[in-house]
């Protein structure tokens, strides 16, 4: 059966791209919800041989496909209003040409990331994808675990009590489930069914490896972490969706669960896990023994260096690499250097503050300082520093300068996507990630007013 002519079929009539809102799919239907619904749809999509049946179901059009046949069409179908949507979008070379204005934020926020578009790039980002929706947890159980550890240091006697060991169950809870929430985010973002890419990276979880041995080795319940179930789940939704192709559409439904699972399982378990610990392992050992050896030349060469990485795009990488120092040490030693960045942002902001005469720039840097100050740097970036150009130099020495604190300290984190001052209660040295913030603010802000910047004229 021909799944891309059914599903150029179903697009010419659902179309346009952007009159589709979303695409989901179920065991039999492909689900779409749309924003305009011409009165005949339902009449011409049953017309398509292939379609069993279409039924509306408040705004959700729902296209009966059978087991099987289903899985496969709602693959092609997304291809095709991927690639539609692409084409009908504004080129960024038209939209580079554009120069920004002081303030315009978001049209200079638009014009970089469509620069940013490449394969590599887009590829790093639908990796930092599967672990945005972690974020909160790992907000949560963060700060549980840093506020824990003030406590402890504060009052000693406190962590023998029932209400601290609960707390600190609370703090670490994110991480015993976190290769099954990996595993399930990873499998929808590569195209398999979630829920298998959640038991893929609970079969490596699971305790009752620790009592098995293979070819006199080991197993280990979670070797390799973040890394090992990343490449478990890709596998098993190439795998799936091989499988789709080759099994007749009447035992897809019972036999592609089963024999994906299997079949990635099997090579979960016999190489991918290993070669996972290994490459956790390597991760792990270079960030620490980078930052332990080179101290704070390491943290000011890396605090320097991130925003320039944010505005290439390249910042997404980074964000297994957290997770999994996370998951290994408890805490991780990169985000509080690269937080400075951001702090940086706010000293070279507060310089430009006081030395402009322009006063839309001046209430611009006043509405985004505070929520620079707690983290959210992309208004002053976006919309004050990197426009003016100097100013962005010294953001950047001011973030290098507080990188160089943070590493001297090895402080850590032992949570993710808060920044700014918010982020000095996750960590485990509160005074000392204060002290790193507080270096980078005055650095920024000495910078960015000995390199002084262009002041542009009141419109």
């Amino acid at each position: 059966m021909n799944y891309e002519k059914i599903a150029r079929q179903i697009f010419l009539i659902t179309g346009p791209a952007d009159n589709i809102k979303t695409i989901n799919h179920c065991m039999t239907r492909l689900r779409l919800v749309l924003l305009k619904t011409p009165p005949d749809i339902e009449q011409r999509l049953k017309a398509i041989e292939g379609v069993l049946g279409v039924n509306q179901n408040e705004d959700e059009l729902q296209i009966i496909l059978g087991p099987g046949r289903v899985d496969n069409v709602t693959d092609e179908f997304s291809k095709l209003a991927a690639d539609a949507g692409s084409a009908s979008g504004e080129k960024p070379a038209a939209a580079a040409e554009r120069k920004p204005q002081i303030g315009d934020g978001k049209e200079l926020h638009a014009q970089i990331r469509a620069k940013n578009a490449t394969p590599v790039k887009l590829f790093f980002k639908r990796i930092a994808s599967i672990f945005v929706p972690l974020i909160p947890a790992f907000i949560a159980c963060g700060l549980i675990s840093g506020l824990l550890n003030v406590v402890a240091k504060a009052d000693p006697s406190a962590t023998a009590a029932a209400w601290f060991q609960l707390l600190a169950v609370a703090g670490n809870v994110i991480f015993w489930g976190m290769n099954l929430f990996i595993g399930f985010n990873a499998a929808k973002e590569f195209g398999g069914t979630p829920i298998l890419g959640g038991i893929l990276g609970g079969l490596i979880t699971h305790p009752g490896l620790a009592g098995i041995t293979l070819n006199s080795t080991q197993l280990v319940p979670g070797r390799g972490g973040v890394i090992s179930v990343l490449l478990i789940a890709a596998l098993g939704a190439l795998v799936e969706k091989r499988l789709r192709r080759l099994i007749p559409e009447m035992f897809c439904l019972f036999l592609v669960p089963l024999f994906t699972f299997l079949i990635t399982g099997t090579i979960a378990i016999l190489f991918l896990q290993p070669f996972g610990g290994f490459l956790s392992d390597l991760i792990g050992q270079t960030v620490t023994t980078a930052i332990n050896a080179g101290g704070a030349i390491t943290g000011f060469v890396l605090g320097g260096l991130w925003l320039p990485l944010v505005m290439l795009g390249l910042h997404q990488a980074f964000t297994p690499i957290h997770v999994d120092l996370l998951a290994r040490y408890g805490v991780t030693i990169l985000l509080p250097i690269l937080a400075m960045a951001g702090a940086g942002q706010v000293g070279a902001s507060f310089a430009v503050y006081f030395k402009t005469n322009n006063k839309h720039l001046k209430q611009t840097v006043a509405s985004a300082l505070p929520v620079g100050i707690m983290g959210i740097g992309e208004p002053l970036i976006y919309g004050v520093t990197f426009p003016l150009g100097r100013p962005f130099i010294g953001a950047c020495i001011g973030g290098a300068f507080g990188g160089a604190v943070q590493a001297a300290f090895g402080i850590g984190s032992a949570t993710l996507g808060i920044s700014g001052l918010p982020l000095a209660a996750g960590t485990d040295h509160i005074a000392l990630y204060l002290l790193g913030l507080v270096t980078a603010y005055a650095a920024g802000f000495a910078a960015t007013w000995l390199l002084g910047f262009d002041d542009p004229a009141e419109e």
